[in-house]
């Protein structure tokens, strides 16, 4: 059994990075359940999803302390999950903080060494710099794309595997700018 959760706020793609891993585990002829907690995502709220995959899943969601991935694509999202990771997990964090609603109307401060706490709560914390990525690709909204790049370097799929699911799953006119996404995450390792 394999248990992953994306992580990340309204609009960053979590939903979609959750329907490519399905579809990868699911053309490999794995059994997989999933399950969407998204309240005031339109509005850059959490939003999270439970991936499992294995050769039979009896419920979609991840119990407190079982999770393999967290893959997470903001920092705060990281931290709001850490419970959820097994002791031999492994969180997939992007570096960049997207601010929440209480530390933009000032009601609240953005953790200043989040990075460093994260790599200190857990066994392994991979520490993704995305900027230059995101910069090559010309887009911030592939994010989650790159992200399961990085994600795919850890799981046993080939990736032709995941190239066919993101064509399967991607709206056609995006496919090429997201396999190249792919591509560019697969070569990003991270800090651990």
């Amino acid at each position: 059994m394999t248990n992953v959760i994306f992580a990340g706020v309204g609009g960053q793609g979590v939903i979609l990075s959750t329907k490519v891993l399905m579809h990868v585990a699911l053309s490999q002829g794995y059994d997989v359940k999933e399950s969407e907690i998204h309240g005031m995502a339109q509005r850059g709220g959490s939003v999270d999803c439970h991936v499992r995959f294995g050769e039979q899943v009896h419920s979609p969601l991840i119990a407190p302390g079982t999770a393999d991935f967290i893959v997470a694509l903001e920092l705060l999202e990281a931290a709001r999950r850490l419970d959820f990771l097994a002791p031999q997990g492994r969180i997939i964090t992007d570096t960049r903080q997207i601010d929440p609603m209480p530390v933009l109307t000032g009601q609240m401060t953005y953790p200043d060494d989040l990075a460093d706490w994260l790599d200190h709560h857990s066994n392994a914390c991979c520490l993704v710099e995305t900027g230059p990525a995101l910069k090559i690709l010309g887009s911030s909204r592939v994010l989650n794309v790159v992200m399961l790049g990085v994600l795919s370097q850890y799981l046993t799929f080939d990736a032709e595997t995941w190239q066919n699911s993101l064509k399967a799953t991607v709206k056609p006119q995006h496919v090429d700018l997201n396999l190249h996404a792919f591509e560019l995450g697969r070569t990003l390792l991270g800090s651990s």
